[in-house]
């Protein structure tokens, strides 16, 4: 299990666990980032992150994407 910052790009992974506050999770899974769900990561621009969730492309922080891990 690694975080997903630290996850190949354009690769399938699927999410383990998500961490962080309530609200932190809760944001997560409000944009799709659930337990079980696949994700690929698409571009790690440093302070940012492309991820490819349900169809669609979302760009988070990295310490958010430091909270998932796949």
């Amino acid at each position: 299990m690694m975080p997903l910052s630290l996850a190949d790009a354009n690769t399938p992974l699927t999410i383990r666990k998500v961490g962080g506050n309530p609200a932190l999770k809760q944001h997560l899974e409000n944009l799709g980032f659930t337990v079980g769900e696949t994700v690929t990561l698409i571009s790690n621009l440093g302070e940012n992150v492309i991820v490819k969730v349900k169809e669609s492309r979302v760009a988070i922080g990295a310490d958010m994407a430091r909270k998932i891990m796949v």
